[in-house]
């Protein structure tokens, strides 16, 4: 398959073995009321595919039937976790762990369920390790419940099996200057955390700009993720894209993954390179997405 054929929102790359491995929620089933599984596309080089390898199944006895959103795959510990949001009826939308010996091998259930907060509605759970070794997931309390979209950091067990402390505020929606406000409510989506050359720590994430969906960027004061974040002014993708993650290309690239148009059905993968600035992150080559 080519790039331009997968129909995946919230694209996540891994680069392991000298192959990428490309996770995200399938298109078809992300709004409906049943999800059954998710998949991972294999690629050498960024354009050609594989078909779909399925790496998690429902089983009957599995509680969570829909919105099977936004799967990472990490590698810690020479494992590999898959965060994932799930949803039933009459529970909340949360973050459960899965875990496989294998990037595109069966990925079985690792936490106790959702481990974001049970009365919160939360998504698009991501890894974070701190340069001491601390394990926290960065996840979004959602605009369902809070109007104004939030961006929490919680720590995990070493293990990753469950969380090892409550919840902590890192930023609101609003607090972004970009961010618009459709239908009086602020949203946060996608965050993902990366280390610059010069140890600054950025978070890239989604909400609605003027022109639709997009990406923003925040860095971390002092480099450590719960000492304040302030927000760039301007989005780095700000064109009707987003849900992004940054990885590294076997050339040494740094690439943006995001999906566009955030249209159902129509969702793609994009794959755009960035450059290391002063200031953060901004698109090679492209002006007026982020100033220098």
């Amino acid at each position: 398959m080519k790039t331009s054929e997968i129909n995946l929102r919230d694209p996540f790359v891994l680069l392991h073995d000298g192959k990428y491995y490309m996770y995200g929620t399938r298109g078809y089933e992300c709004w409906t009321d049943q999800a059954h599984g998710l998949d991972v596309y294999i690629s050498e080089d960024l354009e050609n595919w594989s078909e779909p390898v399925t790496v998690f199944s429902r089983t009957p006895d599995f509680k969570y039937t829909m919105n099977y959103w936004a799967p990472e795959v990490h590698e810690y510990r020479g494992r590999f976790y898959m965060f994932v949001s799930f949803k039933a009826q009459n529970v909340c939308r949360g973050t459960s762990i899965l875990v496989s010996d294998r990037p595109d091998g069966r990925f079985v259930p690792y936490s106790d369920g959702n481990i974001t907060p049970p009365d919160w509605e939360c998504l698009d759970g991501t890894l974070y390790v701190s340069p001491d070794g601390t394990p926290y997931m960065v996840f979004c309390h959602e605009w369902k419940q809070t109007v104004n979209g939030e961006i929490c950091a919680m720590q995990l067990t070493f293990d990753l099996k469950a969380a090892a402390g409550k919840p902590e505020l890192l930023f609101h929606a609003a607090d972004a200057e970009w961010v618009t406000q459709p239908a009086e409510r602020y949203v946060t989506d996608g965050p993902f955390i990366y280390h610059l050359g010069n140890d600054d720590l950025v978070m890239i994430w989604s909400s609605f700009g003027s022109l639709g969906y997009a990406v923003g960027m925040a860095k971390a004061k002092d480099g450590h993720i719960l000492e304040g974040w302030t927000q760039q002014k301007e989005p780095l993708f700000s064109q009707n894209g987003g849900h992004g993650m940054i990885f590294k290309a076997k050339d040494g690239r740094i690439m943006l993954a995001l999906h566009s148009p955030n249209e159902s059905l129509q969702e793609r993968p994009v794959f755009l390179e960035l450059e290391e600035k002063e200031q953060g992150l901004r698109l090679k080559g492209v002006r007026g997405l982020q100033r220098d």
